[in-house]
């Protein structure tokens, strides 16, 4: 491993560990994510806590964020390996930033942006299967976990790379375990649902 590669590495893990929900919700609302709504600094709970543009532009930022680092590695043509150390790096980042003492958001946008440039096809299947499962449950928390909980699998049908199977797995199991609160809330019917917004807009 060389200097240059280790550069490239904690590069990528210090921009993904960019908190660009808690900033965006401070710059735009004065709010600290933390503070409000389930104390996540991811879009949802910008979304809650700061309104549609702060979601939204949490959802971007969080997604780019995955998507710049991986992008420059594919260009670099770095091996598979590397290609895949670097999409973790990024995505641990945002998982436990060192900026907030390792207290950071849940991963599903980040998890989208490292796949869009590396596996798009696997990006593109999580996108619908998310939808979908938002849709028919009304529960994003649920949609999040099952497309995380697919990611392995659509890797592994898509044709993807030994690397990128083992990162998919890191990232599932990353994901779910940042939903365990979620999970028993799930289990126990008390989780936040999005049927009742639906509901008051009809």
């Amino acid at each position: 491993m060389t200097i240059s590669l280790l550069a490239a590495i904690a590069a990528a893990y210090l921009l993904g560990a960019i908190p660009f929900g808690l900033l965006l919700s401070r710059a735009i609302t004065g709010l600290d994510p933390r503070q409000h709504g389930s104390g996540n600094i991811g879009a949802t709970n910008a979304l809650r806590t700061g309104g549609k543009m702060v979601g939204a532009l949490t959802l971007l930022a969080d997604i780019i964020k995955g998507v710049i680092p991986v992008t420059l590695a594919i260009y670099s043509e770095l091996s598979e390996v590397w290609i895949g150390t670097i999409a973790a790096a990024t995505f641990i980042g945002h998982i436990y930033p060192v900026y907030l003492r390792f207290r950071g958001g849940k991963g599903v946008a980040t998890m989208l942006g490292v796949m869009l440039p590396w596996q798009p096809w696997v990006a593109l299947a999580g996108i619908v299967l998310w939808y979908v499962i938002m849709k028919l449950s009304h529960y994003v928390s649920l949609a999040s976990i099952l497309a995380a909980i697919a990611l392995p699998l659509t890797i592994f049908l898509t044709g993807g790379s030994l690397p990128a199977l083992l990162v998919g797995m890191l990232i599932a199991s990353l994901v779910t375990l940042k939903h365990a609160s979620n999970i028993k809330r799930l289990l126990d019917g008390t989780e936040s649902t999005t049927r009742k917004k639906e509901e008051s807009k009809a």
